[in-house]
This record gives C-alpha cells, sequence and structure tokens, in this order.
C-alpha cells in the first residue's frame, strides 16, 4: 500500500535511506515493481529489475564508504520526492566523493514503478563552480 500521509512517506524515505548503508541491494531491488522505469541522471532510461540491480551492483563497486542522507519533501497522491546528500570514496581512485540529488518516486501498490533522479556529483575538496559542473 501506497503512504497516505507525510509521517508514512517520511518513514519510507528513512527506511530506504538504510538500505544503502550498508549497501542491501536485495531489499533495494524489491522495494521496485517488476516493470519499473528509472530515469537516473544522464543515464539511457532502463526498465525492469534485473537492469536495476545491475545498476546498484555497480554503484556499490564504486561508491565504497557510502553514507547517505534522505530527506522527504513532498506527497502528492501516488507521487514522492526526496532530496539527498551523499559520501563515499572511489573505489578505484581513492578519492573522497560528495553528491546531492532530487528524486521523484512514482509509486503503484506500495513499490516504486517510476524512479526520476538528478544526480550531481564532485570530489569532496571541490569548491562550488558553475562552470566547472556543466563542463
Amino acid at each position: 500500500m501506497n503512504p497516505t500521509t507525510m509521517e508514512e512517506a517520511a518513514a519510507l524515505v528513512k527506511y530506504v535511506e538504510s538500505l544503502f548503508m550498508p549497501w542491501n541491494v536485495d531489499a533495494l531491488v524489491a522495494g521496485f515493481m517488476e516493470d519499473c522505469t528509472v530515469r537516473f541522471g544522464t543515464l539511457p532510461e532502463f526498465r525492469g529489475r534485473a537492469a536495476l540491480r545491475t545498476f546498484f551492483e555497480t554503484r556499490r563497486a564504486k561508491q565504497r564508504d557510502y553514507h547517505l542522507s534522505k530527506r522527504l519533501r513532498s506527497l502528492v497522491g501516488d507521487t514522492m520526492t526526496n532530496v539527498w546528500e551523499g559520501t563515499w570514496r572511489d573505489a578505484e581512485t581513492g578519492v573522497a566523493m560528495k553528491g546531492f540529488g532530487v528524486e521523484v518516486w512514482v509509486l503503484r501498490d506500495g513499490l516504486v514503478a517510476v524512479w526520476e533522479a538528478a544526480f550531481n556529483t564532485a570530489p569532496a575538496d571541490a569548491a562550488g563552480d558553475v562552470a566547472r559542473m556543466l563542463g
């Protein structure tokens, strides 16, 4: 069942947050519909739990010592939004990283049917710079 109050939605966001520390890929994937649609940052759209599992496994391998904080922003009908901040160490380079993002979850039967996410990252010690952010 989808959350119907801000309190229920906030509890769901905190539960999902907990699944990243440490990574619980099985539980993360189980929170999505079998036919889910994912639009994440600049990645091409992908669909289904198999592709989602690959996505999470790839992130788990790349993002060492991942620490995440998610905050609910809205709940309207079957749609929730949250913002997140995270830190991790890049597994290949050892560089400390930081990120910030916004997510939209469209729920069906208590599971995520559509996940849309803006995902911004940079080295943790990098100062904010619009030109650098834009490449």
